[in-house]
Formats: structure tokens, C-alpha cells, sequence
């Protein structure tokens, strides 16, 4: 077993705006190069979807010229665009040429005219039903694997400077685990699908980014993490145990490192919580979302996940009016505004206080704050390093020093937990520290316990 060497040696080491693989892409964009970029991420009105000359007209004339109007009335120096694919573009990639093509050709012209630094991601929409299959040649209806290659080829071909996915292999297994509080099934849906899906996606997905010059930005375990951290809730809801959720979130880093693995070079999705368990093992930068997404949904750790962000973003906004402008205008004001304030503080030699202010205003108001708090992530990405490219004993063990993190945490008093959330932590650790040491083994002992159990799980998927 080959364990990986840290990029960090310590966690005071991390701070936001500064990664150890700095990106250059785009008209002027430099990521984790000492500056922290916002990046504003969006969604098109219903109805606008219904022809592609309207979908195309709203992504372009109103969104993308709303954004690079205002950052240049506010002075603003730098912006990233996220246009994440709407399931409509998705069925039908290629309509979705106009849009790449336009909103770079925007891109450049606002660039010469105005000296703004533009990029634009671009995050294709994973489609595949498990049911139907994952892999190419598997769904002979609807040909979603098909449908998200293509999609891939089409946004690299025409411009996109980053190209990303927040893709679903695993999600019907840990959409059972987190219904049933089954760390097991959690680790098998996202520690060994998950990640066999990953690999199988991503080192198509560099490849077709390679060959168009486009950045492999990598995936994010939305489909599967923010699941249950969103049905966690907050403090008003108890369904499912904050607890729970928080090891979730540091099993799926495994699942996310595996793009980079590929040759995915970052920055990594906002919606990656888990962003940054991995980007204290390889460096690379990342986008993360806190308190500025408020306008898709909450969470419980709004200021924290600023803390060593190379990229700011919002979230998914539709667009519409506000009384400031649009919300697109109005959520990458706010944006800009929180990236000048870390970008001051980095300048005036004063990021590392901002950092902790950050860090301390939500470490204690979850179990899932206290585990991305920088300090306790980078332990935990140093657990996962020590077991390497195994991918299910460092998720396993992620979990593992998660646990222990969170019940040195309790016994300290820096965090209080619920008898509740204590009880689920026990079981979890009796449950993990009880399985077996090779993945292989673990797999089978899977397939036997959850192959009946779970009608949509077809091991087909994921070759095993």
C-alpha cells in the first residue's frame, strides 16, 4: 500500500486564495494564485427552456451580460461564470452550441473592452437512471450515458474554459442508506460505486478536455453528501442525525478525490462540501458556497466554508428581477463584495485571522461544521493519504478519524452533541470498526446484504 504525501504539512498551511497547483485558464483567470475569484452560478426561467433560441437568448443576452455589466459597474476585477446545464440541454446536447459559443464570444469582448478577467465552467447534467444503466451501450432508449459524453464533447469543442459534473453513480444505494441511517450501505454506495463510477466518467472526461484545451474541473458528491445533509435540516428537524450526516460527508472526500485522480486538475465544485478533506491532500484548488447560497438552499456552516475557498459562489439562482437589479446581478454583487474583503485581508497580510473568524462562527453549529473546519478536514485528509488509491479502506478510514474527531470534540466540550447524535456515532463506529479490511471483501459482503434489498442496484453499472 503506497500512501500519498500530503500538501500541506500543517493545516495552518491553508488559507483561502492560495492553493499549491495554481490554475491560469480563460481571459485573465488565475485560481489559488493568491486571490479569491467569485463565481456566479445560475438558472434560467421556466418556460425559457421550451425552444433553444429562447434558452440561448436568456442564458446569453440577460444572465451573462447582467453579470459582466455589474462587475464592471462595481469594479470588480475578476469573474467566473457557472453554467450548469439545465436536464433540457441535456437530452438534446447539441442545441446547446449557441450558448457555449455565445457567452464565450461575450466573454472575449467584454475582456478587450472592459479589462474584466472572464472564464466560464460548464457543468453538464448527468441524466442516467440506474434503472436504464449507467454505461454506455447499457440504455437503449434513451441513451442518457450517451447524452452526457456528448455533452461533454459539445462544451469543450465550443469554449468552455472549465468543465465539470456532479454525476450520480451510487445514488441509489446511499439514497437507501441515509433513509435507513446504514453507514455500510452509505460506504459501499459511495465509497466503492460511487468511485468505480467516477473512474469510469472521468478518465473519459479528461481526455475529451485535453483534446479541446478545456481545464477538467472535476465532480462534487452532491447527489449524495448535500442529500442527506439537506435532509439533516437544522435545528428543528431530528429525521435524520447531524451526526450521520457529517461522516457522510468525509466517506464521499474518497469518492471525490477519484476525478483528480483521473487527471481532473481542479477548481473543484462549489457544492463539494467535502472540497476541502481533499484539497489538504493534493492541493488543488477549489470553489466552495456557504452563506451566499442561500437563495438554493441552507446549511449549517455559511461563514466556515469561505476558509480556504479559491473560488466564492452562490449557488444556483434563477434568474428574475429584484429591486437591485436582477438576482443574477444582485447574488454576484455579494459575491464580489466577500472576495474583495479576503482578497484585502490577504493583502494587508491579515488572511489567517479572517480565516479563523470565518472557521470559529460555525465550527460548533454542527457535527458537519466541525469536521470541515480546516484543522479537523486536513486530519482527515491526512487519514485518507495514508491508505493511498485504496479507495474504500481511506474512505473507510476517513470516516473512522471522523468519528474520533467528533468524540474528542464532545469529550473537550468544543462541541456539544444530542444524546441522539452520540447514539448514532457509537453505532456508526461499531459498525465500521466491525467491517473487513479489503475491499474486495467488503464488495461481496455488500452485494449479499443489499443486492436483494435495493430492486434499482444493479452491480452491471459499476462492473462488479
Amino acid at each position: 500500500m503506497n500512501s500519498y504525501k500530503m500538501a500541506y504539512s500543517s493545516p495552518e498551511d491553508m488559507v483561502f486564495g492560495h492553493s499549491r497547483k495554481p490554475l491560469s485558464y480563460g481571459y485573465g483567470i488565475r485560481v489559488g494564485a493568491g486571490r479569491v475569484v467569485p463565481e456566479s452560478n445560475y438558472a434560467p426561467r421556466a418556460g425559457t427552456e421550451k425552444t433553444p433560441e429562447r434558452l440561448r437568448k436568456e442564458y446569453v443576452d440577460y444572465i451573462t451580460k447582467d453579470i459582466l455589466t455589474r462587475c464592471i459597474n462595481l469594479g470588480f476585477p475578476d469573474v467566473q461564470l457557472e453554467t450548469e446545464w439545465i436536464s433540457q440541454m441535456g437530452f438534446e446536447p447539441r442545441n446547446s452550441v449557441p450558448i457555449v459559443t455565445d457567452q464565450k464570444e461575450m466573454a472575449n469582448r467584454y475582456h478587450d473592452e472592459y479589462g474584466l478577467n472572464i472564464a466560464v465552467r460548464h457543468t453538464i447534467p448527468d441524466l442516467r437512471e440506474c434503472e436504464k444503466g449507467l454505461r454506455l451501450g447499457m440504455d437503449t432508449k434513451r441513451l442518457y450515458p450517451e447524452h452526457l459524453i456528448e455533452g461533454a464533447e459539445i462544451a469543450c469543442s465550443n469554449g468552455a474554459d472549465v468543465l465539470s459534473l456532479e454525476s450520480l453513480g451510487g445514488k441509489e444505494v446511499t439514497d437507501y442508506a441515509i433513509t435507513q441511517g446504514d453507514i455500510t450501505a452509505y460506504l459501499f454506495g459511495a465509497g466503492i460505486l460511487g468511485s468505480a463510477d467516477m473512474e469510469y466518467l472521468w478518465k473519459e472526461l479528461v481526455q475529451i478536455c485535453r483534446k479541446n484545451h478545456t481545464v477538467p474541473g472535476g465532480d462534487s458528491a452532491c447527489a449524495s453528501s448535500n442529500t442527506a445533509m439537506f435532509l439533516a435540516g437544522g435545528f428543528l428537524d431530528n429525521d435524520v442525525q447531524r451526526t450521520f450526516t457529517a461522516i457522510c460527508r468525509c466517506i464521499s472526500a474518497s469518492r471525490t478525490m477519484v476525478a483528480f485522480e483521473c487527471g481532473a486538475t481542479g477548481p473543484g465544485k462549489d457544492c463539494a462540501y467535502e472540497s476541502i478533506i481533499v484539497k489538504a491532500v493534493n492541493g488543488l484548488p477549489i470553489s466552495q458556497e456557504g452563506k451566499t447560497c442561500q437563495c438554493a438552499h441552507a446549511d449549517l456552516q455559511g461563514n466556515l466554508m469561505a476558509q480556504c475557498c479559491d473560488l466564492w459562489s452562490n449557488e444556483s439562482v434563477e434568474y428574475h428581477p429584484e429591486f437591485g437589479g436582477s438576482s443574477v446581478q444582485c447574488w454576484t454583487g455579494m459575491l464580489g463584495y466577500e472576495c474583495s474583503l479576503m482578497n484585502t485581508a490577504t493583502a494587508a497580510g491579515q488572511a489567517k485571522v479572517l480565516r479563523d473568524l470565518y472557521m470559529i462562527s460555525d465550527r460548533r453549529r454542527s457535527p458537519e461544521a466541525y469536521l470541515l473546519a480546516f484543522d479537523n478536514a486536513w486530519r482527515i485528509g491526512k487519514a485518507m493519504a495514508s491508505y493511498g488509491s485504496d479507495r474504500y479502506m481511506r474512505a473507510k478510514e476517513a470516516a473512522l478519524e471522523g468519528s474520533r474527531i467528533l468524540l474528542e470534540g464532545h469529550g473537550n466540550k468544543d462541541i456539544d452533541l444530542t444524546r441522539k447524535q452520540l447514539e448514532t456515532l457509537y453505532k456508526m463506529q461499531r459498525d465500521l470498526e466491525s467491517l473487513p479490511d479489503d475491499g474486495q471483501d467488503f464488495t461481496e459482503m455488500c452485494l449479499r446484504k443489499y443486492g436483494s434489498e435495493i430492486p434499482t442496484f444493479n452491480p452491471k453499472n459499476y462492473d462488479i
